[in-house]
């Protein structure tokens, strides 16, 4: 995976080495060339300069990216890198790093961001998201209802697909509210079939996401 990481700090240094050791093609980008070169590895790819500008994602190789981290210590500054990302360059996926707590209500897909990231979180769920190694994600705790809203992606190998949502041995209190296909919500029965590249949206009481992931892989 080609993957573009820009903002050279605590977690977009860290997220390279890692990340570049998983074996992935990582390129940093920072307008700081102390930065840079405190990445002591010639294993990936150094551009110096501004992340918010079109010829420095460019150059850096946006247009060829699977994957883009925004992991700047401003917020302003990670939702731009998100937008030119997502809508000049089109990266598939873009993680962005969230500073003000305040402002994650901002993170969304308007703005082109895939996964809002606490800049306090785990680096183990940075890595999960970058490598697509977790497919499903807690999204939404309603705490009056008692309920949490999980997205899980259904992949090729997963072990729900073709089969229908009577087959999934889901755990106790939860349920598919929602099939997202091609872009449309369903709301499914007993037999709908559950297909490679659909959406489950699961509302679920006491369940975990892991508890979820592992009874759908």
């Amino acid at each position: 995976m080609k993957i573009l990481v820009a903002g050279i700090g605590r977690l977009g240094g860290q997220a390279v080495h890692v990340l570049s050791a998983t074996g992935h093609q990582i390129t940093a980008v920072d307008a700081s060339q102390d930065a840079l070169n405190r990445l002591d590895s010639d294993a990936f790819r150094k551009v110096r300069g501004d992340a918010c500008e079109l010829d420095v994602l460019e150059k850096a190789g946006a247009y060829n990216s699977d994957l883009m981290i925004a992991a700047t210590g401003d917020d302003e500054d990670n939702l731009v890198i998100s937008l030119l990302a997502k809508r000049h360059f089109a990266i598939p996926r873009v993680l962005a790093r969230v500073n003000d707590p305040d402002n994650t209500w901002l993170f969304d897909l308007r703005w082109g961001v895939d996964v809002a990231l606490p800049a306090e979180g785990p680096l183990v769920a940075l890595i999960d998201e970058a490598t697509g190694a977790t497919d499903t994600i807690g999204l939404l705790r309603l705490a009056a209802a008692g309920v949490t809203l999980v997205e899980s992606r259904i992949r090729t190998e997963s072990a729900v697909a073709g089969h229908t949502v009577a087959d999934i041995a889901l755990p106790h209190g939860t349920v598919v509210a929602a099939i997202i296909r091609n872009g449309q919500p369903t709301v499914p029965g007993p037999t709908h079939r559950i297909d490679p590249g659909d959406t489950l949206l699961l509302v679920t009481s006491n369940a975990t996401e892991h508890d979820i992931e592992t009874a759908l892989r």
